[in-house]
């Protein structure tokens, strides 16, 4: 009889063990499909890159993925200039500080173009102040390939063809329009009292906007300044067509001028100096994403 009751404890033990494993196995379905999802999604970027970075290493892949003599041939563009075909391309590091030139001045200008522009958007009623703000975001979608002969013209006529400064201006006009909107909906989310208790204290407009309104929105100004950096940092289109001289030569141009010639493409080097060029966008990204993840969405709510 004992054994009886101890079997049919046993068996409401497993019994109640085996549901609980169910509840938890319907629980964590959802996560279950949802992870695999994305990993199926993701798994050939995933392998990309890693084709990637295995072929910056090796000198030859044997069935196109399997590495062969790993050596640091590919990455000594770090301590000379490239030779390919009878050219020597320019150095790695000027076509690096010139990409860095360029997103650090796009950078400062649009952030500081965006942040005025969208304080007036959101505070100043001036004429014509709805209908720009209709025309934002068509200027910002308006293809710039539409325009490269009239900015050839223009930079031309100011003598700022194939020069970084005249391409930096170029880009900072044609994101302008996006950038004011996004701040715009910073400024949105700022209540009119804070400022109101600030110019009651006797503090100007201006100090009142610079000490009071700009810290909170420095997490919008900080997803402005990065997504800002990334795109300089990945132009091309305006670089290649309005930039001649090697002097000039950014990481996108000078990866171009590594393919112009199909027949004498070196993919251990190119894979190499692709990752070279992603180091500083990956940098940024992880010392960025903690104020990336505290960033939500703009308001908008004046109109």
């Amino acid at each position: 009889m004992e054994f009886t009751k101890r079997g049919a404890a046993r068996m409401r033990t497993i019994a109640a063990g085996a549901d609980k494993r169910i509840l938890l196995w319907k629980k964590n379905l959802p996560h279950i499909l949802a992870y695999g999802i994305l990993g199926v999604a993701t798994l050939p970027i995933i392998l990309m890159y890693l084709w990637l970075l295995l072929s910056s290493f090796a000198k030859q892949m044997k069935y196109g993925f399997i590495p062969v003599h790993i050596s640091l041939e590919n990455w000594s563009f770090l301590w000379s200039n490239v030779q390919q075909a009878g050219t020597t391309y320019p150095s790695i590091w000027l076509a690096a500080w010139n990409s860095l030139l360029f997103s650090g001045s796009l950078t400062m200008l649009e952030v500081i173009i965006g942040v005025m522009a969208g304080y007036a958007l959101s505070r100043l009623d001036f004429p014509g102040r709805k209908g720009l703000m209709k025309m934002t975001l068509l200027l910002h979608a308006f293809p710039s390939v539409a325009l490269l002969i009239a900015v050839f013209y223009i930079l031309n006529f100011l003598g700022l063809f194939d020069s970084i400064w005249g391409v930096v201006l170029v880009k900072t006009a044609l994101q302008i329009p996006m950038t004011a909107w996004i701040i715009k909906g910073f400024f949105d989310d700022v209540q009119w009292d804070v400022e109101w208790a600030g110019m009651i204290d006797g503090c100007s407009r201006f100090k009142v906007w610079y000490s009071i309104v700009i810290p909170l929105i420095k997490p919008g100004i900080a997803a402005v300044s990065i997504f800002s950096f990334l795109s300089g940092w990945s132009e091309f289109l305006l670089l290649y067509s309005f930039i001649l001289s090697d002097a000039n030569v950014t990481l996108a141009t000078y990866l171009q001028k590594l393919i112009s010639d199909p027949n004498q493409i070196n993919y251990g080097l190119l894979s190499a100096v692709s990752l070279f060029y992603m180091i500083p966008v990956l940098v940024l990204f992880i010392v960025s994403q903690k104020s990336l993840m505290q960033v939500s969405a703009g308001g908008g709510k004046r109109v």
